[in-house]
């Protein structure tokens, strides 16, 4: 019998949904690589087993899923931010990797939301997903959640 592959989403979605306080400093760590800063910022990832890693670690104060293009080109449309920083270091020895590039605009990684209108959930922002609230894996539930945001 042969496997077929399995097909992947392209791109994953994570929005920080909790804040600092008593925060283990190594999932604190795994934010920061994220580029999750505050509440509500949005981070759009490609699908591999490295940033799943990443996001299941911190899953006790993020949310995540698969999102589609279209949900990402409405969060471009109207939450994108122009990068104005250095692309390179000034001997061009070390590039940074600060933005993205969209229709030849460079923007920043990650995007500033809204708190989402009507809430995250029933429960809130301490239970997972699968329990009514908000954090964890939600899969395509996530576009929902960006659209109530934007």
């Amino acid at each position: 019998m042969e496997k077929k592959p399995e097909i992947r989403p392209k791109q994953l979605a994570a929005i920080r949904v909790r804040g600092i306080t008593m925060v283990n400093s190594k999932i604190q760590d795994t934010m920061k690589m994220l580029r999750l800063y505050k509440n509500n910022f949005c981070i759009v990832l490609p699908n591999n087993p490295i940033y799943t890693g990443m996001l299941k670690k911190a899953k006790d104060y993020i949310t995540w899923g698969e999102i589609d293009d279209e949900t990402f080109k409405m969060l471009v449309e109207k939450r994108a931010e122009q990068f104005n920083g250095l692309e390179a270091d000034s001997k061009n020895k070390i590039k940074y990797n600060d933005f993205i590039v969209v229709n030849n605009k460079k923007i920043k990684r990650y995007f500033r939301l809204n708190p989402p209108r009507k809430g995250f959930g029933r429960k809130g922002v301490k239970h997972s997903f699968k329990d009514g609230g908000a954090l964890g894996y939600r899969g395509a539930a996530i576009k929902d959640l960006i659209k109530r945001m934007v």
